[in-house]
């Protein structure tokens, strides 16, 4: 009777095992599938501006062949039973399910789009398209994630303002200082530099600074090299106060021509650097990610996850006082005034100088930069979005699993980043072992 007994839990671990290979043979053979489709389609480039998006959209009988081909992956997703495949394969599926409904979503827009497409595209911005709101709505799915609407962004942008105004009247409170007595004091030319070599040395310093520090919080150090510094010198098409090149490793910062505030160099290095871009994409190729999981780059991510790191300066040794914490702020209002002003100008239809009006409102003596990021928000709606809800939704994930007694921040940041680039929508899954 024993022998009875465990011969036939051998064979059931016998059948399970085999199961279990087949299932992943399958799971490779499914993918396998779909890559050869996806790039059978040979599908362009997402461009970041709208009108050169429109611009490449294909002829209806090619939007037809697409839309055949995600249909059947659509159908063809349905049949299979996830809790069945293994943590990555499930993040593949995710990933492919995601993918295929934003290709349905714009496939939908693009046959709309070819029965009344204009002779000139209008390049004031999507509320001047036809059917505009559908297409800002799509492209802030596509920016920033599929769970998001204008609605919801145009509240959240109001109630980062309101966050940003009183972190920013906290500070001033510390120094003793009314109002007026502030903003002189904080302009005083002692907070900035006037030559590239001065910058060019506060950068190199934060550099080591911030190297000595990260060790404690944040993960896959020993995939990330040291990063580039220069000032750019070349044409940009819409300035910035810095940039992230990837394929030169190198972050580039913008000086305008005019004395640099010192209060830039701490937030604008860590967003640009480490554990900022640089660091988080130098992991992302390091990790030995799925061909399906390095097909997809999500800007909503990565933009969240460098403005995010913002928020924990004072860990890695780049705030050193108030008035360095003081230049995150001080770009913070600038990122949230402009999620009221992108929902406002693309979907509701705000004129530029509406734009304006509402940016003085919140930011004085800067009209020069709010009319640079108008004519931003116009060529790429939704765009600047995906710092404010990135950071926010990754602060949102600590603050709850802070409440667990066993926290560890190093670890949270683990979960955040070995996934490689995901939509905020699926890594919640994962980072809460919803799996």
């Amino acid at each position: 009777m024993k022998n009875k007994i465990l011969y036939i839990i051998l064979c059931f671990i016998s059948y399970t095992n085999c199961q279990s290979q087949s299932s992943s043979l399958n799971w490779e053979e499914i993918t396998s599938s779909f890559i050869e489709d996806y790039e059978s389609l040979d599908l362009r480039y997402f461009r970041i501006d709208y009108v050169d998006n429109l611009n490449l959209i294909r002829s209806r009988d090619s939007i037809l062949t697409q839309e055949q081909i995600f249909t059947k992956w659509a159908d063809k997703l349905k049949t299979i039973d996830v809790k069945q495949l293994n943590k990555s394969n499930q993040l593949d599926f995710e990933l492919m399910n995601y993918e295929i409904q934003m290709h349905q979503l714009r496939i939908s827009l693009e046959k709309e789009w070819l029965t009344i497409k204009p002779d000139t595209i209008p390049t004031t911005g999507t509320s001047d398209l036809p059917f505009g709101k559908k297409w800002y709505r799509y492209l802030l799915k596509k920016w920033v994630d599929a769970s998001v609407s204008p609605e919801q962004m145009f509240e959240f942008g109001k109630q980062e303002i309101a966050r940003v105004e009183n972190s920013i009247k906290a500070l001033q409170s510390k120094t003793g200082l009314d109002s007026l007595a502030f903003q002189k004091h904080i302009n005083n030319p002692d907070f900035f530099y006037q030559t590239h070599d001065e910058v060019q040395a506060a950068y190199e310093e934060m550099r080591d600074i911030v190297a000595k520090n990260l060790s404690q919080n944040f993960p896959f150090l020993e995939l990330v090299p040291q990063v580039n510094i220069q000032e750019n010198t070349r044409p940009v098409i819409v300035p910035t106060p810095a940039f992230y090149r990837s394929s030169e490793g190198t972050f580039f910062y913008n000086r305008f021509d005019k004395p640099y505030n010192r209060r830039q160099i701490g937030w604008i290095y860590i967003h640009e650097a480490a554990p900022g871009h640089h660091y988080q994409i130098a992991i992302a190729k390091g990790l030995a990610l799925s061909e399906i999981q390095q097909m997809f780059r999500y800007s909503g991510y990565r933009e969240g996850w460098a403005a995010y790191v913002e928020e924990i300066g004072y860990n890695i040794g780049a705030y050193r006082d108030i008035y360095d914490e003081l230049g995150k702020w001080e770009w913070d209002i600038i990122r949230s005034v402009r999620v009221v002003l992108d929902v406002g100008l693309n979907y509701y239809g705000w004129t530029d100088e509406e734009a304006l009006l509402y940016w003085q409102e919140h930011i004085s003596g800067q009209d020069d930069i709010a009319l640079r990021e108008i004519n931003r928000m116009t060529k790429w709606p939704a765009q600047v979005i995906t710092y404010k809800f990135g950071a926010d939704t990754i602060l949102k994930w600590r603050k709850h699993m802070e409440e667990k007694s066993n926290f560890n921040l190093k670890k949270f940041h683990r979960s955040l980043l070995e996934h490689g680039d995901v939509p905020f929508s699926i890594l919640e899954q994962f980072v809460f072992d919803k799996k």
